[in-house]
């Protein structure tokens, strides 16, 4: 770290700041204040990243759905004057935000995994400590240890460093059911009843069969087994993306990449309410919280290796979506078969972008819709039920419909061989995600749930594998996705 204070800033080094979210969205609205290093420590090597963050339409409750919403921070670093972003390594001890060199600000709680065996975190939870009626919340002198000897630098070394938060929701452990009993193309059910949800009550191997009590499907799939042990099955605890991704993450995700690796993950498409345009470093959007489309799977698959998160398996949707209480036939994310298209859109491109419907809980193919996405978290107008506000048990925003999207799945062998494993926040020279088992860039293990703008109710539908396996490796207008993290 450079000890001389810049005359204009009392850091301890030079300091730029990029937001993911820097403009306030209405249903989100997370704000990360400009970062500064405290509290150099020259013997250990490490600094602590100072920054303030807030957002609306926080929560916490422990009856019900038992559950809270974070931001999940993370930093990176590039050295004066050089073009190319790194990945910060922050502190790990015990992951509980008490002793592992972070400070919480009143009222908040820290978290974090041993991400690499060795100590080292590659981001934080950050959410409320105790019970928190639905508000928006301010946290203020965040201090998170960066370990920056850990990341090869030199006491004196002069950077740039960015701080980046994405919204998560936490789904807790539990048993829940797979499968509504519905009508689903190809929907989960327990041998040799089609009509019965299959129990999961453990993250155990599944065997897939006809026998009695065994874990089955109609189609969408090769209904071969077993589901390994390691596969994420949606019993263990999670943390799943509030909102779909955004143009604006995903065109500060593309501004932080060096030439060769933006272009090959630029859309370059400026159709069907798609606004980012520009050329690396310079990537922004006219509809920045519009949900992204044109995303293909390595597109996602890259934005999820860099962020340090995860796809999220064809039975983790069903978890999301349903919770832990019994399954309705045919049901839509919010836990009955009542839906109602957007019809157009008030606002459009703004931060307060709505339906011109106000009972619009969804956006869906309901000719004359709208002909694109909305922006995230559009239907969640403050205090309301799950059915106005089109959300999942635990509060997760537009999984049925908007953009597609992508998860693991069961249906092939390609699928089942996930095991879980979280990006590092380096993708490879060609612009790829490089995880151990992840899906390979064609699709090839990955397949496609709840729907989107373009298609009618029925795939919409919480439980529907029509597309389960479904291997495309394309752009398409209503592609687009969200990620996930294992519970520390």
């Amino acid at each position: 770290m450079n000890l001389t204070r810049h005359p204009l800033q009392k850091t301890l080094a030079l300091i730029t700041f990029i937001l993911l979210v820097s403009v306030r969205i209405l249903g989100n609205n997370l704000v990360i204040g400009t970062p500064s290093l405290q509290g150099q420590n020259t013997a250990l090597q490490y600094v602590q990243v100072q920054f303030n963050v807030s957002w609306d339409n926080s929560w916490r409750v422990n009856a019900g759905p038992n559950n809270w919403d974070a931001a999940w921070i993370f930093v990176k670093y590039r050295l004066q004057g050089q073009p190319t972003w790194h990945h910060a390594t922050l502190n790990y001890i015990d992951g509980t935000g008490s002793g592992d060199g972070h400070t919480e600000p009143a009222g908040s709680n820290i978290s974090s995994s041993n991400d690499n065996g060795s100590g080292g975190a590659y981001g934080v939870f950050i959410h409320a400590a105790g019970t928190l009626a639905q508000s928006s919340v301010s946290y203020s002198n965040v201090k998170l240890r960066w370990n920056y000897g850990a990341d090869g630098l030199a006491n004196n070394s002069k950077l740039e460093i960015c701080v980046f938060g994405v919204e998560m929701v936490y789904v807790p452990q539990g048993s829940f059911y797979a499968g509504s009993g519905g009508s689903e193309s190809g929907g989960i059910y327990t041998s040799p009843a089609s009509t019965e949800p299959f129990h999961i009550t453990d993250e155990g191997a599944l065997t897939v069969g006809s026998n009695n009590g065994d874990f089955n499907y109609t189609s969408s799939g090769d209904n071969l087994g077993p589901i390994p042990a390691d596969f994420p099955k949606g019993f263990k605890a999670f943390y799943c993306m509030k909102y779909e991704i955004s143009q604006e993450q995903y065109a500060a995700f593309l501004n932080k990449l060096d030439n060769t690796q933006a272009i090959a993950r630029f859309p370059n498409v400026s159709t069907f309410r798609n606004r980012i345009t520009g050329t690396p470093g310079n990537f922004q959007s006219l509809n920045p919280n519009v949900a992204t489309n044109f995303l293909n799977w390595a597109d996602l698959a890259a934005y999820l290796d860099w962020a340090c998160l995860r796809p999220m398996t064809e039975l983790e949707f069903e978890k999301a979506a349903r919770g832990n209480i019994a399954a309705v036939n045919n049901e839509f994310a919010w836990g009955n078969t009542l839906i109602t298209a957007a019809t157009g859109i008030n606002n459009p491109g703004d931060n307060n972008e709505t339906p011109t419907n106000a009972t619009a809980n969804c956006n869906f193919d309901n000719p004359p819709g709208v002909q694109g996405p909305l922006r995230v978290g559009c239907f969640g107008q403050g205090f309301n039920t799950r059915t106005a506000t089109g959300s999942g048990y635990y509060g997760i925003m537009e999984l049925s419909g908007n953009v597609f999207e992508r998860t693991v799945t069961v249906g092939n062998p390609e699928g089942r061989n996930f095991t879980g494993l979280h990006g590092n926040g380096v993708i490879d020279a060609s612009g790829l995600a490089n995880v151990t088992n992840w899906p390979d860039p064609s699709g090839l293990g990955m397949g496609f749930r709840g729907g989107s703008w373009d298609e009618t109710p029925a795939v919409l539908r919480v439980s529907d594998r029509f597309f389960a396996i479904n291997v495309n490796g394309d752009r398409s207008a209503d592609f687009g996705g969200r990620g996930c993290r294992t519970a520390p």
